[in-house]
């Protein structure tokens, strides 16, 4: 048996664990930059406010319907998920961590368990443990613990944020309940396909052959089918290193003058170099971009990138921000306002086995410096330590003026309790 986890609206979720007042009240929480609304509460939902809402266009009607506001506090948010993620290794070694809030979970050796009862149990424990609403769906496959966990989450009442499928009955209630679009993995273009065919339900998918769906779309669809029809074909996924890494932001404001640009690059560059050295990797080569803001058509655009070759395979802070500032410097262009920057490592190869050469290497004492840098900011769990081009006071520059405490992560931060 497998299981979904999904945290209810995680990140408004989030704010609601250390501002109890908010309970039942509209939230919503803004992208980087305080751009538009990517997280509702229910309350905020009922009230007609749309995912994706700009927030200059919507402000009139947060403040008109009293919808409490959050800037985007990805520390808090982070945190929360780790705890929530650890508290399911407990119930299962077999994890597979879906997204910031979604879990897969699979059962193996389970098989006299009340799977009701310990879904139950799993909900209660993250609820106590951390304050997170959850929904449980439980299913013979990963596909159908999907759907279970949707009828758990539409059906709060009824479910009590626990569905099961253990049934061949409930299995096909539950797919001709289930449209097309709200199959997981069945996207936008696939479903105009589909209901083309007649098929406008989960159930009906499954009714189409194997060979059809072979034949018109690809393996990963044919899986996804046997998945629905209660065959497990969709294994769990570990996580494996990455191929590349990227570190891509929008700055708070535009940026015409190099200096500020070359900063964030430097930031963006070290970033990349503390997740190389977290998966014990190193970069053979470096990707910088850089661009203007394309919704002010009037000015003046820009758009460009540039790749940079070592010499040698590297993770050094150092090294790899020292290339990423040289490659900026050559494709800026004065006069233009930039708004977007990002770098790239790619060409990964293990720490530990990758071709040396004789003539060319890194300066060996970088290697104990990263080190002792990382020992440090995770000790202290903040980012003190930074490359001399680096701002020193803040780490990533986005416009965030609703942000909440970092009430796990920062000790400046954490919760006052008032005795009496």
């Amino acid at each position: 048996m497998f299981a979904l986890v999904d945290c209810n609206n995680f990140y408004a979720s989030c704010e609601r664990v250390f501002q109890p007042q908010l309970n039942h009240k509209p939230v919503a929480i803004l992208s980087n930059n305080d751009g538009c609304v990517i997280s509702r509460s229910d309350e905020a939902k009922a009230l007609g406010l749309p995912m994706g809402a700009p927030a200059f266009k919507y402000d009139a009607f947060f403040k008109a319907n009293n919808i409490h506001v959050f800037s985007s506090n990805y520390p808090l948010y982070g945190d929360m998920s780790s705890r929530v993620m650890k508290i399911l290794e407990q119930f299962t070694p077999d994890v597979e961590v879906y997204s910031i809030d979604e879990a897969f979970l699979q059962f193996k050796g389970f098989e006299n368990y009340n799977f009701n009862s310990y879904g139950n149990d799993i909900r209660l424990r993250i609820l106590k443990w951390t304050g997170i609403p959850t929904c449980v769906g439980i299913a013979p496959t990963k596909a159908l613990s999907k759907v279970a966990n949707k009828i758990a989450r539409k059906f709060p009442k009824q479910t009590k944020g626990v569905y099961v499928i253990d049934s061949e009955e409930k299995r096909i209630k539950a797919l001709k309940w289930l449209k097309i679009e709200d199959v997981w993995g069945i996207g936008y273009r696939l479903q105009k396909r589909l209901k083309a065919k007649e098929c406008h339900t989960a159930f009906d998918f499954t009714q189409l052959s194997d060979e059809w769906v072979k034949s018109n779309f690809s393996i990963t669809e044919w899986r996804l089918k046997k998945d629905l029809e209660g065959i497990s074909k969709i294994p769990l996924e570990y996580r494996e290193p990455k191929r590349s890494i990227a570190t891509t932001r929008s700055f708070e404001y535009t940026y015409s003058d190099l200096e500020n640009i070359k900063e964030r690059i430097s930031t963006f560059a070290t970033s990349c170099a503390e997740k190389l050295r977290k998966q014990k990797s190193r970069c053979h080569a470096i990707i910088v971009l850089l661009s203007s803001d394309r919704h002010k058509k009037e000015l003046p655009q820009h758009k460009a990138s540039k790749m940079v070759a070592l010499p040698y395979p590297t993770d050094s802070s150092l090294t790899i921000s020292q290339c990423a500032v040289k490659a900026v410097s050559e494709i800026y262009k004065s006069g233009i306002k930039y708004k977007r920057a990002g770098v790239i490592v790619t060409g990964l190869v293990p720490t530990d086995n990758h071709q040396l050469d004789l003539f060319i290497h890194e300066n060996p004492k970088h290697s104990s410096l990263m080190h002792s840098i990382d020992v440090l900011n995770r000790k202290y769990e903040t980012y003190k330590i930074k490359i001399g081009n680096q701002d020193l006071k803040r780490t990533w520059k986005m416009r965030q003026e609703r942000l909440s405490p970092r009430y796990t992560t920062n000790i400046n931060e954490i919760l006052t309790v008032k005795c009496h």
